[in-house]
């Protein structure tokens, strides 16, 4: 999201104009050597995909995602996505297989064949077959192909219902109801102290089923430790979704292997009603899954998938997310900026006549002050953003659920927060240090502001902040004009452009 607004302190009509949805791009062996490229695309959220590669890999990404971060002068955070109870086949001959229709096709336990074909291949997960019953469902590479059981024994014989194109490592989808791994793995329980090691301020929890399993994962991290996205791709986690927004930091519908759950035409109506009940809880969603899947190959978006991202946007989930698209395709950069394209255009559709915020999500003081902090945007033509103070990021949050439609400018002396934010819908965050005394938050933020020059001098704002302690939400509001152009900047508020923690 970049930080540039016309004289009216609106964002401009440029190519390079503000975007409020987040943009996460999955680092892989077609991007890690352009990270620069993908930042000026509109890489908002950088994913590290721990199925893949080496901790070597993973750390070198990291490194380079911060030096960007640091150069380009914003918060670019680090989404280490641990490998979860995720099944993959093994690898196959020449790289790749053509499964067909009718055919038979075996899923062999770990150790089987070294190199697989059409008609089988070793998966990772050793006691596939166990779990398997004759009847069931596996989709291959987020449903490239499908299968169904015929029987199981050492191996799980399978029939070829649709057929299609597999490559080595490709994912395996079975119901979760029938997996009895546990939701981290041995190989997440080593992973995690390398999700600390590599900075990455956020982590995606796969397969997640209950609260539980979120629970788990933040005592593992501890209470410092990054912020927890928990990804729904199970039954269980959907009938669980209310219990998992009350310990997650944000949510992500994962449609590959939700897919594999429910009937798929029931996919997009399953996405839409957990956005909803997300953005009233104020808690991050991303949506994630094939958005742009054929730049895989293309240098363009199928029009389904175009509209795919629109109706993303549309349902205001905060991020869009792409994975093989910029990992390990042909057109990375051209992906990622098809896709912030496809999200500006369709924030500016998307927001005509749109009303205000409804007061149904307005619950305690804190929310209400946040509210009125809205409305005030939405009324008044001459608003050109929201600045808050924020200790933990919670006003912030509080700010961006409510939609505003003009930036959200978050001020926060922890980096850990101001890089969690970077993945809220619609907020720039930036470090700061702390105000000398409490009182001092809304005067702060008007020289920062001032000193960032991200809004024309002149320019209206509404600060939000609290004169007691942080922990008990704001309780100040102020509209605010800032000074023209000959107004000095307040020396020593200032902590620098976002880095990495540690």
């Amino acid at each position: 999201m970049t930080d540039r607004f016309s004289a009216s302190g609106r964002p401009t009509d440029d190519a390079r104009s503000w975007r409020r949805t987040k943009l996460v791009c999955t680092i892989g062996p077609a991007s890690a050597g352009r990270i620069p490229e993908l930042v000026a695309a509109g890489m908002d959220v950088a994913r590290i995909n721990f199925s893949h590669g080496t901790p070597a890999a993973h750390a070198t990404q990291a490194d380079a995602v911060h030096r960007e971060s640091v150069a380009a002068g914003r918060a670019i955070p680090v989404l280490a996505d641990l490998s979860g109870p995720k099944i993959r086949i093994g690898v196959l001959a020449g790289g790749a297989a053509v499964l067909e229709p009718g055919r038979p096709f075996v899923l062999y336990p770990a150790g089987g064949p070294r190199l697989g074909d059409a008609r089988g291949a070793a998966v990772t997960y050793h006691r596939l077959a166990g779990d398997l019953e004759p009847g069931d469902r596996v989709l291959l590479a987020d449903g490239a192909a499908e299968l169904r059981v015929l029987r199981t024994d050492a191996a799980a014989l399978t029939e070829v219902v649709r057929g299609g194109t597999i490559r080595s490592r490709a994912g395996v989808s079975i119901p979760s109801a029938r997996l009895s791994a546990p939701p981290l793995t041995r190989k997440d329980r080593r992973d995690i102290p390398r999700v600390a090691a590599i900075g990455a301020e956020l982590v995606a929890l796969s397969f997640v089923r209950c609260a539980d399993d979120v629970r788990l994962l933040r005592s593992l991290l501890g209470d410092d430790g990054p912020r927890i996205v928990a990804k729904i791709e199970t039954r269980p986690a959907i009938d669980a979704f209310d219990e998992i927004l009350e310990v997650a930091d944000g949510v992500m519908i994962a449609r590959g292997d939700l897919g594999v759950e429910v009937p798929f035409e029931e996919v997009p109506i399953i996405q839409k009603q957990l956005l909803a009940r997300a953005l009233e809880r104020g808690v991050p969603s991303v949506v994630a899954t094939q958005m742009l899947e054929s730049m895989i190959v293309s240098p363009r978006p199928t029009r389904a998938e175009a509209s795919d991202v629109a109706n993303a946007v549309f349902d205001r989930a905060d991020a869009i997310m792409l994975s093989g698209e910029t990992a390990v395709g042909a057109h990375p950069i051209l992906a990622a900026e098809a896709a912030a394209r496809i999200a500006r255009l369709c924030e500016a559709a998307g927001d005509l006549g749109r009303p205000a915020p409804s007061t149904e999500l307005v619950t305690g003081d804190a929310a209400a002050l946040a509210y009125a902090a809205v409305a005030i945007a939405r009324a008044d033509p001459e608003i050109a953003a929201i600045a808050c103070y924020t200790q933990r990021g919670r006003a912030a949050r509080e700010i961006a659920a409510l939609r505003p439609g003009v930036p959200v400018i978050a001020f926060s002396p922890d980096p850990r927060v101001v890089a969690g934010l970077g993945i809220v819908h619609g907020v720039a965050a930036r470090p700061c240090l702390p105000p000398p005394d409490d009182a001092a938050r809304l005067g702060l933020m008007a020289w920062l502001l001032a000193e960032l020059e991200v809004i024309h001098p002149g320019a209206a704002v509404v600060l939000v902040a609290s004169s007691t302690d942080p922990e008990a939400g704001p309780n100040l509001l102020e509209v605010h004009r800032l000074p023209g152009p000959a107004a000095g900047p307040a020396p020593g508020l200032m902590a620098g452009p976002a880095s990495a923690p540690g």
